[in-house]
């Protein structure tokens, strides 16, 4: 089985190829009801919908900066457009319309902009400020509101509970049972009037109600779960000025004339026109298909909704909202397309599909059987051509039975077993601060063997500050009672100097928020030096507003250093760099000594200097190098900012603590099988010293940088990665490389925050981004989010993934076991004795149990911590294990025996007889036949350990399901005789009943005991 499911039923967790997906969908054949089976797979027909109208937007979109390039160079001769604003929209108090605005921005209309003024223009006739944004006012906000829309995508209407009781009732054996019910009810009360002669009839139709009302309520509970986590995705904040103060506000609350402050990394949240800023870099390849990046600046202000910036910040003023924007309109058409299956739900349809065929095989041999053995006894009678209304009757049970025996034999609740696990899952993990972006991770998580972390603020707390420096070649303790002490030991030129390179080269920023209180923003270093800076007494407005900002080349990873350049208030230019400390350092040929004096860089000076970065970095503190230099008058903003030739103005350390319980949980991981790697862009030293105290480094693991990672040969690597437990100066780059390699025979996990960590996490088989400190774009290409970027909440979701699969495979296991023993009796017990012992009504109740409740109770298992006491599955693991089949087989084995038994020897042992010893042996072969898999499913709970009964209590979605069905069954025994084919049984018949069902667990734990 496991070959043919890897043949025809094999999909990758991430990135299948269509082909892929088309193959298993043709491979599953006749499904009973392909609009609940394949609910949660992916509709590829509206994807092909939504890929065509990509690429006509890529083209339109292609040709319109095509013109707009073109018109730059007839921008002199601009005539005056006939533009006529809309009478509602001046009555609004506004001098551009909606529509205007859409085609200046996705058009590139330069001419149009030039005819309205320009950004300022644009501004003024929006009624906004650029440097103060709209006003709070809430009647003049939702004037615009009506003028210009919301910015939020058009979505399908959720489906209501009675679409999925229609959904349910597509099933087509339940169709054939509706219909062989329709006419048992005509036959019947044809024969024997109303009501006897409708009570078979009646019992199938209350039947099949039962199971699509209970099968559209868990559904529908289902869809509500994806519900609220499809909100929890699409929660996205972003900073904005209002009323002169910067806050952070939904991507759904922005209108046109609001500015936006747009960072690298940061998706650009609706359609508008750029500011100001620096350096900015747009990739637009979601929108046009082009893989080169745009530079957006205030000759090509234009900024599409969607596309991403790759390099710089900036501010942009808000011109389009909503589904006026061409990715608004595409991303109403991608929800559509649903996310891709996941590799279980793939691999359950293929069981699903092996199983159904041989069921319907034994249910088409149960009914030729069957047919035949009345045949027979008529052509004996010689009454072949005479028939009357109970053989008709008869036959038609037989045909109700077999197409029993289908809706038994198809575990179509196998793949929504799936979906139910890892919705429960899902909704658990938000509360332990995990969002799930792609159902796929979930369940890929519980086979993860390596975890690739980054080191700022997922193994640390990122709350940073400085707490020592060296600065003048002396190094000294920062602490909050020794400030003035501090200032006075250090030249007064120098520290001018220190504070012009904190408060003008940032990438943070101090700002006065809502409340009036001050507040800083920016990455955690940034706002360490910024305090930093403050509490030497620093002024950040009077720095900035000294000196003109010329040009900036804001950090990246790949670089580890950011640069501005400054014309100063006295004439000349000046650049500032810091970075990592002996990257910056070695592009230092000067430096300032303890007197203020600039001099020489010897070779004393450079191992003071470098002996001082690895003190530091073995105190576990991150290094930054300070440094400047005068430019020469002809520099250009066009050109680079120099990487040598530096005066060194200091080094500072900033302490970063390790989060508590992180030592803990890379123990839990270690014990459970996964390797944890630290993969950063710090110093060596500083990270060797955090993975020593996290217990990530140990003797026999090797720590190695990246510089030195990419210098190995392929041969090298292969024996180098298993050993490497610490990578640090890595580029974005090493680390994809790093988890390239892994992935050949490992599952790995990876955490990435930045823009460039895309590729690494786009690659990995889980990319974890981080909430916090993530950008869009590392969160866009991330499979989970960590919301409280902390690395215990990522061994929390291996935990869970571990459960999910776990879970399912207790599902299937309990299934199948009801699924081989259903079929088998039903069948031996046709060609042995002409008749079934379970019949139509009985078996959709069985099914019921074993389908839609069995689901419930085992899918929804919590995680306990000894999960994680065992090895990973990892790539090679196949999904239906030996233990499973063992466990199946053999509790198969013993319910068959004893039903046969019963059957065979059940009158005389309990002295049955009279005209209703049948319906009495037949009514104590169902319940013991129920309550064998009632105590079953409990011996489930477990597929390895004796104990089956630890937590049971703690899970009460499960005894809840055991408590109803063992109810139910009493009901449907004692009272539903008439509809159900049952007749009420004595205390002793119900207590051997429940007997048997009992007794199949200390069988089940003597099958745990033998080796597989």
């Amino acid at each position: 089985m496991e070959s043919y499911l890897n043949e025809n039923f094999e999909v990758k967790a991430k990135h299948s190829s269509e082909e892929t997906l088309e193959k298993w969908r043709k491979v599953c054949g006749i499904v009973k009801n392909p609009k609940r089976r394949f609910r949660f797979t992916a509709n590829l027909s509206k994807r092909y919908e939504a890929a065509a109208m990509r690429r006509t937007n890529q083209e339109k979109l292609r040709i319109a900066v095509l013109v707009s390039k073109a018109a730059f160079q007839f921008i002199s001769g601009v005539q005056p457009s006939d533009y006529v604003v809309p009478e509602e929209v001046k009555a609004a108090g506004f001098q551009v319309c909606a529509d205007e605005l859409g085609s200046i921005v996705e058009g590139h209309e330069v001419k149009k902009l030039k005819f309205h003024g320009g950004v300022d223009g644009i501004a003024e006739k929006l009624s906004t400020s650029t440097t103060n944004g709209l006003t709070s006012d809430s009647g003049l906000l939702n004037k615009r509101q009506e003028v210009y829309g919301i910015n939020k995508f058009a979505e399908p209407e959720p489906k209501g509970f009675w679409l999925f009781v229609w959904e349910a009732l597509q099933d087509m054996t339940l169709m054939i049972l509706g219909a062989c019910a329709f006419v048992s009810l005509i036959v019947g009360i044809a024969m024997e009037g109303w009501p006897k002669g409708a009570h078979d009839g009646l019992g199938i139709v209350a039947s099949i109600l039962l199971v699509v009302f209970v099968t559209a309520t868990s559904d529908y509970r289902q869809s509500l779960q994806f519900r609220d986590l499809e909100k929890e995705k699409k929660k996205i904040t972003i900073q904005v000025t209002r009323n002169a103060c910067r806050q952070k506000m939904s991507i759904y609350d922005l209108l046109p004339g609001d500015i936006v402050h747009l960072n690298i990394g940061d998706q650009v949240p609706a359609d508008g026109l750029f500011v100001s800023g620096y350096s900015v870099l747009i990739d637009e390849s979601s929108l046009t298909g082009e893989c080169e990046p745009v530079m957006v600046n205030a000759e090509n202000p234009f900024m599409l909704s969607g596309t991403k910036l790759q390099d710089g910040s900036c501010k942009m003023m808000v011109t389009t909202v909503g589904m006026r924007t061409q990715w608004g309109k595409l991303m109403a058409t991608l929800s559509e397309g649903g996310d891709d299956e996941t590799p279980l739900q793939v691999k359950l349809n293929g069981v699903a599909t092996i199983i159904g065929k041989v069921g319907l095989f034994f249910a088409v041999v149960t009914f030729a059987v069957l047919v035949q053995g009345l045949f027979s006894s008529k052509l004996q009678e010689g009454t072949i051509w005479s028939w009357s209304g109970d053989e008709a009757l008869q036959m038609l049970e037989f045909f109700a039975v077999a197409v029993t025996i289908v809706v038994v034999a198809v575990p179509e609740g196998l793949p929504l077993a799936v979906t139910l696990s890892l919705a429960f899952a899902m909704k658990k993990m938000m509360n332990d601060k995990a969002l799930v972006r792609h159902l796929a991770a979930c369940e890929t998580m519980g086979s993860a063997t390596s975890i690739c972390s980054d080191k700022t603020g997922t193994l640390t707390t990122n709350h940073m500050t400085v707490v020592k420096s060296c600065i003048c070649m002396g190094v000294k303790e920062v602490g909050n009672n020794n400030k003035a002490s501090f200032c006075s030991e250090i030249p007064e030129s120098t520290v001018k100097l220190l504070l012009q390179s904190i408060f003008t080269n940032t990438g943070g920023e101090i700002v006065i928020n809502k409340s009036g209180k001050r507040e800083i923003l920016g990455t955690p270093t940034e706002t360490a030096l910024l305090e930093f800076g403050l509490s030497l007494g620093g002024d950040s407005q009077a720095e900035r507003q000294a000196s003109k900002i010329v040009k900036v080349e804001p950090f990246n990873s790949t670089k580890k250093r950011m640069g501005v350049v400054l014309e100063l208030p006295e004439g000349g230019l000046r650049a500032h760099t810091k970075g990592a400390s002996e990257i910056v350092l070695a592009g230092c040929d000067k430096v300032i000594n303890s007197d203020g004096e600039v001099i020489p860089l010897d070779e004393e000076s450079i191992n003071h200097l470098n002996d001082t970065i690895n003190q530091f970095a073995n105190e576990a503190l991150r290094t930054l190098c300070l440094a400047y230099m005068e430019l020469e008058n002809g520099f250009s903003p066009h050109n680079a900012i120099p990487v040598s030739g530096y005066t060194c103005i200091g080094i500072v350390g900033i302490k970063d603590p390790v989060r508590p319980g992180v030592k803990e949980s890379v123990a839990t991981c270690r014990s459970a099988g996964i390797t944890v790697r630290m993969v950063t862009g710090d110093n060596i030293n500083t990270a060797k010293a955090i993975a020593r105290e996290c217990g990530i480094l140990t003797d026999d693991g090797i720590a190695i940088e990246g510089p030195d990672f990419r210098e190995k040969s392929q041969e090298e690597l292969l024996t180098l990665i298993p050993k490497i437990q610490v990578m640090a100066r890595s580029s974005p780059m090493d680390k994809h490389t790093l988890v390239k390699h892994l992935r050949t025979n490992e599952v790995v996990a990876v955490t990435g925050d930045g823009t460039n960590d895309a590729p690494a996490l786009h690659e990995a088989d889980i990319g974890l981004a981080m909430g916090i400190a993530g950008t869009e774009v590392a969160k866009e290409s991330a499979d989970v989010i960590i919301l409280d970027d902390n690395f215990s909440t990522i061994v929390t979701v291996a935990k869970w993934g571990r459960s999910v699969y776990i879970n399912i495979q207790k599902f299937v296991q309990f299934q199948l076991t009801v699924n081989v023993v259903a079929l088998i009796v039903n069948f031996s017990s046709a060609c042995l004795t002409g008749s079934a012992p379970l019949t139509a009504v009985q078996l959709l109740w069985v099914n019921m149990i074993m389908d839609t409740l069995g689901a419930l109770a085992l899918a929804t298992e919590p995680p306990t911590d000894e999960l994680m006491k065992r090895s990973p599955v990892g790539k090679k693991g196949n999904f239906i294990s030996n233990v499973m089949w063992r466990n199946i087989l053999g509790q198969s084995l013993y319910q068959f025996m004893v039903i046969w038994y019963l059957q065979t020897k059940g009158k005389a042992i309990f002295n049955l007889n009279g005209p209703d010893s049948d319906l009495i042996l037949n009514t104590l072969i169902f319940n013991s036949f129920v309550f064998c898999q009632v105590f079953n499913e409990i011996s489930s709970r477990n597929m390895e350990e004796i104990d089956v009964f630890k937590g049971i209590l703690d899970n009460y979605v499960f005894v809840a399901v055991l408590s109803c069905t063992a109810v139910f069954q009493v009901i449907i025994v004692e009272f539903l005789g008439t509809f159900a084919n049952t007749t009420p049984l004595t205390f002793s018949q119900w207590f051997l009943s429940v007997f048997i069902g009992f007794i199949g667990m200390p069988f089940a734990a003597a099958l745990k005991m033998i080796p597989v």
